[in-house]
C-alpha cells in the first residue's frame, strides 16, 4: 500500500474531501508512472466529485474507475477490505453505498446508506444519496423527504437544495421549487444552473420578464451552455420576438451541434417565414441528431407537401406520428396525413 493511497483512505474516512481529491490525484499519477493504470484512485476522486456536486467531472472519473468489469472487481476488493477493516466508520459506509449505486447495485447501496445515517445522524451526504436512489426507484415524495432530511441537516450543502427544487419542480410545485433556487443563489451566486433552473420554473408560471434575466445571467455565467440559449429562444419566441429567438437557436446549435430540438426549432421559424431550403437542411440536421424527432419529421413532410411531393410527405407524416408522443400532436399529424393523402391510414 502506497503512502498516497493510505493517506487518500485517511482522509475518505475523515470526510476531509479536498485533501482526499489531492491525495487521489498523486495516488493516480504514481500508479500510472509505475505499474500501469489503477481504477481506485479515480474512483476516490468520483465519490469526491458526486460529494461536491460536480456531475462532469464525476462522469468521467467513473469512466476511469468502473467501465470494465475487472476495474469494477478491483474497486469492489477495496471497499470490501476498507469496510471490513472500518465498520464504525460512516464514511467507509457511504462510499461503498457510492459504488454500488454506480455498478448497477442500487438497491443494495440502500443499506450502505442507511447504516452511514445511524452511524452518523447529523450527516446531510447519505439522505443526499439515499433520495437519488429513490428518484430512480420512482418514489418521488420518498426522495423529497430524504432531500429534505439533508437540507435540514446542513442548509448550506448546494446538491441537496438544488435537487430538492428539481424534486419539487417535475411534481408542478413551483413555489416549492423557486425558493430552493434562490436559496442555492445566494450560496453561489455564480452558480449558472441555479439561475437557468429559476429561470425555468419562473417561466413555467408565467413570470416571462423575471425568467428573461435569469436566463440571461445564467449565459453570463456560462456563454456556452446550449440548453440555456434554446430555452431562452422558447421565451423569445413564446414573447413574438422572432429576431432573438432565432439569434438563440443558432447560438444553442453552435454551442452544440447535436442539439436536435434547436435545429427543429430554428427549422420551423425558417418555415413559417418561407425559407423551405434552409427550413429543409434544419430539419435534416436535427434527424441526423435525433433519428426520431417527430417534430422534425413533420417539418420535413410540411416542406415535401409545399413541393407538391404528396408521397413523400405521407412517408415523413406516418413517421411523425410513430415517434409522437403527445396525443394531441399526433391527432393533429394525423390530419394532417389525411389532408395529403385522403387516408388515415399509417
Amino acid at each position: 500500500m502506497t503512502e498516497h493511497q493510505i493517506s487518500c483512505e485517511a482522509a475518505l474516512l475523515n470526510g476531509d474531501w479536498e485533501q482526499a481529491a489531492r491525495e487521489a490525484l498523486a495516488w493516480a499519477r504514481q500508479r500510472t508512472s509505475s505499474d500501469g493504470r489503477d481504477p481506485r484512485p479515480h474512483f476516490a476522486l468520483n465519490v469526491v466529485q458526486l460529494i461536491k456536486g460536480q456531475f462532469a467531472e464525476a462522469w468521467s472519473s467513473h469512466a476511469l474507475s468502473l467501465q470494465e468489469p475487472d476495474d469494477i472487481a478491483q474497486v469492489k476488493s477495496w471497499l470490501d477490505e476498507l469496510v471490513a477493516r472500518h465498520a464504525d466508520q460512516p464514511s467507509a459506509h457511504l462510499v461503498m453505498g457510492l459504488f454500488l449505486s454506480q455498478s448497477g447495485q442500487s438497491e443494495q447501496s440502500v443499506q450502505s446508506y442507511r447504516t452511514a445515517t445511524k452511524l452518523a445522524p447529523q450527516w446531510a451526504y447519505p439522505h443526499y444519496f439515499l433520495a437519488q436512489i429513490h428518484e430512480r426507484a420512482n418514489h418521488v415524495e420518498m426522495a423529497i423527504k430524504e432531500y429534505r432530511e439533508a437540507v435540514r441537516i446542513d442548509p448550506d450543502y448546494v446538491p441537496a437544495r438544488t435537487n430538492l427544487g428539481v424534486a419539487y419542480q417535475e411534481q408542478g410545485r413551483l413555489e416549492m421549487a423557486i425558493p430552493q433556487y434562490r436559496e442555492v443563489i445566494k450560496l453561489n451566486p455564480s452558480d449558472a444552473v441555479a439561475h437557468a433552473n429559476l429561470a425555468c420554473a419562473l417561466a413555467e408560471q408565467g413570470k416571462m420578464q423575471a425568467a428573461l434575466l435569469e436566463y440571461q445571467e445564467a449565459l453570463r455565467l456560462n456563454p456556452r451552455d446550449a440548453e440555456v440559449h434554446f430555452a431562452l429562444g422558447g421565451l423569445y419566441e413564446n414573447k413574438n420576438r422572432p429576431d432573438l429567438a432565432m439569434k438563440e437557436y443558432r447560438a444553442a446549435i453552435e454551442s452544440n451541434r447535436d442539439l436536435a430540438p434547436a435545429h427543429s426549432a430554428l427549422g420551423w421559424m425558417l418555415f413559417d417565414r418561407g425559407h423551405r431550403e434552409e427550413a429543409m437542411e434544419c430539419f435534416n440536421q436535427a434527424l441526423r441528431a435525433d433519428p426520431q424527432n417527430a417534430r422534425a419529421y413533420l417539418g420535413v413532410a410540411k416542406c415535401y407537401a409545399s413541393r407538391g411531393k404528396v408521397q413523400l410527405a405521407i412517408e415523413n407524416y406516418t413517421k411523425a406520428i410513430k415517434y409522437e408522443q403527445d396525443p394531441q400532436k399526433k391527432n393533429e399529424i394525423m390530419n394532417n396525413l389525411y389532408k395529403e393523402g385522403g387516408t388515415w391510414d399509417t
